[in-house]
């Protein structure tokens, strides 16, 4: 097919047309785009006035065919999989990634923008002008843009061969994970087995093993170390010996034999260390730092360190609960690593006698929909309106389109689409911009983002019913798209979340999440499916009490992740005598409370940080949950009663969190919101920990 008009990715105004496009568009269609887009960057390079409206303006403009032939084919590829649509993908993938880096690494451009910054013109830019052309030098920066000769070769080679590592080191652990598994024939060491746990497992072994007929009655039933069916075996499974088995395959995974990421690590850290001081940095955690909403290294210790003292003593009380409970049972052996989340399943169950099961009728999804929109407007001043009589080109019937207005003018739209299809669409739940706010040949485009979740689907005439988690989730989405919707920013470059830092992009889809937990809010979107009636208290109740169970654990475990992360990247010396696993192992000696296994080798599978995004970065998680939970401290000090006072703060909130996105640095967002620096304790008060 050439990229004629026709071709439904190359359109450029109005809404993607994800209802038109097909694989053999994706080829053609990118391919043109990348053709034209070449084009314009040489002809930009050649000709270039270093100012805002001469290199700014036109690279704006680069981006707007991307984000309607290469934007589209990937939520496509997250929400209607096909085998042609991965190949198509595939097939132009690298070129595209080329592209980027070109831009990146362009000198006359890099050089442009310095010039804009060091010129005159720069005392009339605004800050969020200003902010665009600093992160645009900060990026190319750190692409190596500054290097030259023997240095740029080397530090294209690192790169490559990082890239490299991090592809088999995900490789590996996927493939040790799926090597091993555990076979129980025996029905009576099935009891207490969740009906989930057995439907999964039995299925795996029916895959399997071909032809066989393996039921959840009655099995055999395949153990593998895949997390749906490891996580809850280790919770339920009553027989030791094997918990034994299966968690000590699972945390030895990827380290012995073909699969082995043992070298790949110690390679990964070194590279990364000298491709670090290649950009100037001392360490690779500076360098991460550099791009990120912590100042230092020093500040990101000084948070682990107030969120360990305050949570050390509650995991160690945790565990006392869990020996006494072993104890009682009848456990005479001392409880160990693969005994700690069966007890503590018998202990949660022991505490909060429900289900999600029970909880469901009462979260039907139009239901949950009518409180949070509800809530978004009592807060932000905007209203939410259904909009599918509109031509949303959907890419499916389940997908749901609204428009966000404020004083009657429409400001934002989204597309909602709420429900698990696994033949085609990935798991977990996400946020991504659709189109960005921005200027487009004098008119103002505003922004529509995605909100893709994998809830439960309705059955017959029954709605969605939610379970509590899947509450939670969508709150949490919903949180980002109201800082992709609500921004105020005219850049596409810093408009909603782009140009915000890594480690401060969660700060409004955890405070939403915290609303969850609020009476009349979650009260107010309850209807049991049945007979209409909200929540009962006590259901209510053992919700609230639910959420800080074991949560001194919950907290010493990611932070022993992310102090290991921090140490390994800042304070390691990759051509020293300790191995990254004596590293670990020493973190692990003093936050957890059962000594380190000697067989462990953990380090093997934290994809996280050595093929994911999180290096230098892990406490990213903790970071933004300090944030949103001091953000919604200032509602609890303004009173959550207080009709008045919580709109005002809800105002507040909007106007710089959710309006201004990347177009200052997020620290300074926060200080105009919170009238001063966030504090670790409202984290701590809603987790019990104080």
């Amino acid at each position: 097919m050439s990229a004629s008009k026709n071709n439904p990715l190359l359109v450029k105004e109005g809404l993607p047309r994800y209802d038109e496009i097909e694989p053999e568009h994706v080829v053609p269609g990118v391919k043109h785009v990348l053709t034209e887009s070449e084009k314009q960057i040489a002809a930009l390079e050649q000709n270039m006035t270093p100012s805002w409206n001469g290199l700014l303006i036109p690279l704006e403009e680069l981006d707007v065919p991307f984000s309607y032939a290469w934007g589209p084919v990937g939520h496509l590829l997250s929400v209607k999989n096909s085998d042609d649509l991965r190949e198509a993908h595939e097939a132009v993938l690298q070129d595209v990634v080329a592209f980027g880096l070109r831009v990146k690494q362009s000198r006359p451009i890099y050089e442009g923008l310095v010039a804009i910054r060091d010129g005159e013109e720069w005392a009339k830019l605004d800050e969020a002008q200003k902010r665009c052309i600093e992160l645009k030098i900060r990026t190319a920066e750190h692409a190596g843009v500054g290097l030259e000769g023997a240095a740029k070769e080397r530090f294209n080679e690192i790169a490559k061969e990082l890239s490299q590592i991090s592809t088999d080191f995900s490789n590996h652990v996927l493939d040790a994970t799926k090597a091993y598994e555990l076979i129980i024939e025996k029905k009576k060491d099935t009891e207490g087995w969740p009906n989930s746990l057995r439907q999964v497992v039995a299925q795996s072994y029916a895959q399997a093993n071909e032809g066989s007929e393996a039921t959840p009655e009655n099995g055999p039933w395949r153990i593998t170390l895949d997390f749906p069916s490891f996580y809850p075996f280790m919770q339920h499974h009553r027989v030791r010996n094997h918990r034994e088995q299966v968690y000590k395959a699972y945390v030895k995974r990827a380290s012995s034999g073909e699969w082995d990421n043992s070298e790949l690590i110690a390679r990964t850290l070194k590279l990364r260390q000298e491709q670090s001081a290649l950009l100037g940095f001392a360490t690779y955690a500076d360098r991460s730092l550099n791009v990120k909403m912590a100042p230092d290294v020093a500040a990101v210790e000084r948070m682990i360190g107030e969120l360990q003292a305050a949570s050390q003593p509650h995991s160690e009380n945790d565990f006392g609960a869990l020996q006494a409970l072993a104890q009682a049972n009848g456990q005479e052996e001392p409880v160990m690593h693969w005994d700690t989340s069966f007890w503590s399943e018998r202990l949660r169950e022991q505490k909060f006698d429900y289900t999600d099961d029970q909880l469901r009728p009462y979260f039907p999804l139009p239901k949950v929909l009518d409180g949070m929109f509800a809530l978004a407007e009592r807060l932000f001043d905007i209203e939410i309106a259904r909009a599918d009589d509109e031509d949303a080109h959907k890419w499916h019937e389940d997908v749901q389109f609204f428009k966000v207005l404020r004083d009657g003018e429409r400001i934002a739209a989204f597309y909602l689409d709420p429900y698990s299809r696994p033949a085609e669409k990935r798991g977990g739940a996400w946020m991504n911009d659709c189109l960005g706010r921005r200027w487009l040949n004098g008119e103002l485009r505003l922004p529509v983002v995605h909100l893709v979740c994998n809830g439960t689907p309705p059955v017959g005439d029954t709605p969605s019913l939610m379970s509590f988690s899947e509450v939670e989730t969508l709150f949490h989405e919903f949180g980002h798209g109201l800082q992709g919707m609500l921004t105020t920013v005219d850049y596409a470059d810093v408009a909603g979340l782009h140009g915000v830092e890594w480690d401060a992009v969660e700060i409004a889809s955890q405070f939403m999440e915290n609303w969850c937990y609020q009476k009349p809010t979650l009260i107010g979107m309850t209807a049991h499916v049945e007979t209409g009636e909200p929540l009962p208290d006590d259901l209510f109740e053992k919700i609230v009490a639910a959420r800080t169970f074991q949560a001194g654990s919950l907290m010493m475990r990611q932070l022993s992740f992310g102090k290991t992360d921090m140490l390994l990247h800042s304070a390691y010396d990759p051509d020293g005598e300790e191995t990254a696993f004596d590293v670990e192992r020493r973190v692990t000696e003093e936050m957890s409370v059962l000594p380190p296994l000697p067989e462990s080798r953990f380090l093997c599978s934290f994809s996280h940080i050595f093929a994911g995004g999180y290096a230098a970065g892990y406490y990213s998680y903790k970071w933004s949950e300090v944030l949103s939970a001091d953000a919604f401290g200032a509602f609890e000090e303004a009173g959550l009663d207080n009709e008045e006072a919580v709109k005002t703060t809800g105002r507040k909130f909007r106007d710089t969190i959710l309006a201004l996105g990347g177009s200052k640095h997020p620290m300074d967002v926060y200080r105009e919101f919170r009238g001063r620096e966030p504090s670790t304790e409202a984290l701590l008060r809603h987790n019990d920990l104080l």
